[in-house]
């Protein structure tokens, strides 16, 4: 009768211990990352919807650490492998000793055959929502979809050259990283992929990178969701360092209210995704996918709205959240490059915040000091949280003092702009390698 080794029974932890010291310590500090990020979701420090998901399938990921081929993954299990077989376990125990395997139990993302894609989806039950939402950026689409009908671009058609102006300065970030990617030694795809971490858009970040710097979109887009916080947590004292309290408390003058129909609104969505998608077929899914919610709202459509806002936006970010989590085990993470990659998604942030505020100032001088330049840092496109912590920072100094309707121009078109530059780094890096 066969012996029973108790670590025959526990087979993660089996796999765990065989794995090199770098991998496995990589392995329990992203066990204890990912209950973090599900902690400072739950506070409210992280966002909650994405950083829950997220957390508990990085843990998941690497306690179940059980790298096997799904072809014999069965046989290593049962312990029935032979000949043949038993020489293919071994083979792929040790690839996943070494943490080398192409996926996990819960999905392989490198498949390229027809037929082992057709068995993993009976095998790994995440497989077919990465296969068929995720790894071709359709994911990204339904997010960019619920964003739109969140958007009053209203804000944008009463202010459009201001809004414009903050939000082209405020992209310091996606264009100013690049050469510095460049000179930290990555390539083309991949700097241009972390740069528009600057822009503080997920899902620009995902299409990006799914795009150009297909092995690293993972590590470049989690360095994306986790330093989104920044813009909660990091931006009030950038703020308050750049701008003396004098200048933040800064009341604008009374404007006259600027009535925007939902006509002109819907008028704006249809030329803005036709001139857009012309300029930049390459990005025509995210245009498409931002304006179909644009109009879905302003057409009144209740029963789209409801979908687009509801399942297909909070389901698309679940799985978003989850996915990435899932794709976050040690070996990936454990990427020399990821270092360089969390470095220089700091750097993107922080110099689209300076870029933003720089054009706040410019826009307070043109207008003869009546701009408050706080309104900058709006232009940094997370929706509607750089709005937020601009308007909150002016009330700390002034409660009077109201910037909230040109913020949110700022921080709409900043999302605007940040498809452009996505569209504009998808065309022209393929042409760069040639």
């Amino acid at each position: 009768m066969h012996n029973l080794n108790p670590l025959d029974l526990f087979q993660g932890l089996t796999t765990l211990i065989a794995s090199p010291p770098s991998i496995l310590f990589g392995r329990l500090g992203l066990i204890v990352l990912g209950m973090v990020l599900l902690y400072l979701g739950k506070k409210g420090v992280l966002e909650p919807l994405l950083m829950i998901p997220m957390g508990l399938g990085m843990v998941a990921v690497n306690a179940g650490v059980l790298f096997l081929d799904p072809t014999t993954a069965t046989h290593i299990v049962t312990g029935t492998a032979a000949g043949p077989d038993l020489a293919a376990a071994q083979h792929q125990a040790a690839q996943a000793a070494a943490g080398h395997m192409p996926g996990t139990l819960f999905m392989s993302p490198l498949v390229e055959k027809t037929d082992s894609l057709m068995y993993l989806m009976q095998v790994d039950f995440l497989q077919p929502i990465y296969t068929f939402a995720f790894s071709n950026g359709l994911i990204a689409c339904f997010v960019f979809m619920g964003i739109g009908v969140l958007l009053d671009v209203g804000f944008v058609i009463a202010r459009p050259f201001l809004s414009m102006f903050l939000a082209i300065a405020a992209e310091l970030g996606t264009v100013a990283t690049f050469p510095i990617a460049i000179a930290f030694g990555l390539t083309n795809g991949e700097a241009a992929s972390i740069a528009m971490v600057g822009g503080a858009d997920g899902p620009m970040v995902l299409f990006t990178s799914l795009t150009l710097a297909r092995h690293l979109f993972v590590p470049i887009t989690v360095v994306a969701y986790l330093y989104l916080g920044l813009t909660y947590g990091g931006y009030p004292y950038l703020i308050r360092l750049l701008v003396p309290a004098k200048l933040r408390g800064l009341k604008m003058p009374a404007r006259p209210m600027v009535r925007v129909t939902a006509n002109e609104k819907l008028a704006f969505s249809v030329v803005g995704c036709a001139v857009l998608c012309l300029l930049f077929p390459a990005a025509a899914p995210l245009f498409l996918s931002l304006f179909v919610g644009v109009a879905v709202r302003e057409s009144g459509l209740r029963y789209f709205i409801a979908v687009i806002d509801g399942p297909i936006l909070y389901g698309a970010t679940m799985f978003l959240g989850l996915l990435l989590g899932v794709l976050c085990e040690a070996s990936t993470i454990l990427d020399p490059k990821v270092l360089i990659l969390l470095v220089l998604g700091i750097i993107a942030l922080l110099l689209s915040a300076v870029g933003g505020l720089l054009g706040g100032y410019a826009a307070y001088f043109f207008s003869g000091r009546k701009i408050n330049p706080v309104i900058g840092i709006a232009g940094v496109s997370c929706v509607p949280s750089t709005a937020k912590v601009a308007q909150k920072e002016v009330s700390n100094v002034c409660p009077d003092a109201l910037i909230l309707p040109e913020a949110l121009g700022a921080n709409i078109c900043g999302v605007i702009t940040s498809a452009i530059l996505t569209g504009i780094y998808i065309t022209i890096i393929p042409l760069l390698v040639k």
